[in-house]
């Protein structure tokens, strides 16, 4: 059941008054689909710097259910016993609350034949359609039953079979459920169109790693030689090292250049937000890059400059920073405008920015523009998704006044105790518990 916390912070009226230090955790966006990827070794994989947040509880309960053993021996460390693997049927209330589930979809399909689950969920960001997927498994050697409830994938031999896969856009989750289902498959596997996150590009490096024979990680091209269901082996401590989550980086370097003083941001990787930096630096943030930490500075409102931003997928701006640039904006002068490509939908959000005193004129589902500056006013709001609720946060530490964020289980899924980290750099924020 999810819970009924939310947040109540004093907005800053504007003021730069943000200053300290923050870490970055490790990124949920690597973490979850390794976890699916512990059900292709032969012995237990050990996954650090892994954050304590909704959607990894959720993915455990998930792997529990299928027989599957998991302890968290210690605070960024958990152990997952994958070989242990023994249902293929995976639990529908879970199943539909979190997108992340159809990662474990190939895995089980590989080694047990067939797989059952629920249409998968996640955020509301619009559609999400798991066609990709179906398509991929039949071509694979799967037959496919549904009725109002679940699907049912079985191969016919009890095998999947190498194929030739071109994805019709760019998807991450569909280039890693695809990736861990080919390394099951018998014969050759080639995925064209492959995304190339870095989150997509660190699994690919450990499971080659592992002994996997995956050819092409970190382009859109993968050709994989399948083990015809055979695990893979680890001789030493099977120890994935999951890499910083770029997206809290990201949502921590638009707070600061907004409303720090002086922020820095440690522990995070800035090759993976170089398409950000550059456009905070467009903006007029004051940004310092170093080997794994980043130093941001906001400029007075008179100063900062208004930007156009399109969202695209890596290494281009992403999707799910976009909500928090739209706060930013908003403080900026002139008229920027937000393209969303990704999703219909993510831009819903905006309603709620615009109660807040933001001047926001919404085009179509994929297309606003924003005024600025303006000052914003607490308000009472209900996060939709992981990241319009960190928006939403980001926007009330800017605002004048006392802003109510409702929906804390929706943050709590991508970011680690988040009020207690923000408090340290000046922030006031609680937590409240309905």
């Amino acid at each position: 059941m999810q819970n009924k916390e939310y947040f109540v912070i004093e907005g800053l009226a504007g003021s730069k008054e943000i200053a300290g230090s923050i870490e970055v955790n490790g990124s949920k966006n690597a973490v979850l689909p390794m976890m699916a990827a512990s059900l292709l070794y032969d012995s237990s994989l050990v996954i650090e710097n892994c954050p304590d947040i909704e959607d990894i509880k959720r993915m455990s309960e998930l792997l529990g259910g299928l027989g599957v053993t998991v302890d968290r021996t210690k605070k960024g460390s958990v152990v997952i016993e994958g070989q242990r693997l023994s249902k293929s049927i995976l639990d529908a209330e879970i199943s539909k609350r979190m997108r992340a589930s159809i990662f474990l979809i190939g895995p089980i399909l590989g080694r047990m034949g067939e797989v059952t689950f629920p249409h998968p969920g996640g955020c509301v960001i619009g559609a999400r359609p798991i066609d990709l997927f179906i398509d991929g498994y039949l071509k694979m050697g799967a037959e496919l039953k549904e009725d109002e409830n679940f699907y049912t994938l079985a191969c016919k031999d009890g095998k999947l079979h190498g194929a030739e896969i071109t994805f019709k856009f760019q998807s991450v989750g569909a280039t890693e459920t695809f990736m861990l289902s080919a390394l099951l498959a018998k014969g050759i596997t080639i995925l064209r169109n492959c995304a190339i996150e870095p989150e997509v590009t660190s699994m690919a490096l450990h499971l080659i790693k592992s002994g996997a024979k995956i050819n092409g990680a970190g382009t859109t091209t993968l050709i994989i030689e399948g083990g015809d269901g055979a695990l893979l082996h680890s001789d030493s401590r099977n120890v994935y090292q999951a890499i910083p989550d770029r997206l809290e980086a990201g949502s921590f370097l638009i707070l600061g250049a907004i409303a720090a003083s002086k922020l820095k941001i440690e522990k995070c990787d800035p090759e993976h937000l170089s398409v950000p930096i550059e456009i905070l630096r467009s903006a007029g943030a004051d940004i310092e890059i170093g080997k794994d930490f980043l130093v941001v500075k906001a400029v007075p409102p008179n100063v900062c400059r208004s930007i156009s931003v399109k969202t695209h997928e890596y290494p281009g701006f992403p999707t799910d920073l976009q909500a928090p640039l739209t706060v930013l904006i908003s403080q900026c002068c002139g008229e920027g405008t937000i393209f969303e490509t990704i999703y219909e939908g993510r831009l819903n959000y905006t309603a709620d920015l615009m109660k807040m005193g933001a001047d926001i004129k919404m085009w179509d589902a994929h297309h606003v523009t924003i005024k600025g500056p303006n000052s914003l006013k607490g308000r009472e709001l209900e996060g939709p998704d992981i990241r319009a609720g960190i928006a939403f946060i980001i926007a009330a530490i800017v605002a004048k006044g006392q802003s109510v964020i409702r929906n804390a289980y929706y943050i709590d899924r991508g970011y680690e105790q988040i009020e207690e980290r923000l408090r340290k750099i000046g922030v006031n924020i609680k937590r409240v518990s309905a």
